[in-house]
């Protein structure tokens, strides 16, 4: 099991590139898989772009209005700009549980508990990955997860809708589920600011961690 205290915190101001961000984190990867690196938590905003994960369908590209980069993540079309905060998390799971489902479950409870504090009740949702909240009595998906995990060492991570434009989302079928909106925490009327975030994913980290190192352990 590593320690909770080697893992690095990094927080990117400004708009930080998609591509330049996922060179990055690749090359962390890998010093991680080497030993020559360790574990990073990255919080980061991106400029408008659209990306394709491995289950990506054409048909769900609408309207191609910013860039759109095609990624090893799971998933389908996604966006990301500003006002979303993003989390790429690059965690050994050789040393922790080598449970790509559960690790997955665990983002997931992080992302749901950290949004807790500001009063938005998220939950997951059967047969669909992401973070989902209720608008308007509606459904909404406020956040969404897509992973990679290269010999046991996870990649990309979450992204969580604070306060960005909802119409960006208009160019694509996001995460290929046409029958659901997408919602913010500033759509339900809640102000929250990427820092005030970030300290709710931290004050919610060692609860995720405990996951990781419990209940993924104990599985079977």
């Amino acid at each position: 099991m590593a320690s909770h205290d080697d893992i690095e915190w990094r927080v990117a101001p400004g708009l930080t590139p998609y591509t330049q961000a996922l060179a990055q984190m690749e090359a962390r990867v890998a010093g991680i898989q080497a030993g020559t690196a360790g574990e990073l938590i990255w919080l980061l905003e991106h400029p408008p772009v659209y990306t394709a994960g491995t289950s990506a369908d054409p048909a769900e590209l609408i309207d191609p209005r910013f860039p759109v980069v095609a990624t090893g993540r799971g998933g389908r079309y996604t966006y990301h700009g500003p006002g979303q905060r993003i989390g790429y998390v690059m965690l050994n799971l050789a040393h922790r549980a080598r449970d790509v489902r559960c690790y997955v479950h665990a983002l997931e409870g992080w992302v749901i508990a950290a949004l807790a504090r500001f009063d938005i009740a998220a939950f997951r949702a059967d047969g669909r990955v992401g973070i989902w909240t209720r608008d308007g009595g509606a459904e909404a998906k406020i956040g969404a997860i897509g992973v990679r995990v290269k010999r046991w060492v996870t990649m990309h991570g979450f992204s969580v809708n604070l306060d960005p434009d909802l119409a960006d989302f208009g160019g694509i079928v996001p995460c290929g589920l046409p029958d659901y909106p997408v919602t913010s925490a500033a759509a339900l009327g809640k102000t929250v600011t990427s820092q005030s975030f970030d300290d709710a994913l931290s004050a919610t980290f060692a609860d995720f961690l405990a996951a990781l190192d419990g209940a993924c352990h104990n599985k079977g």
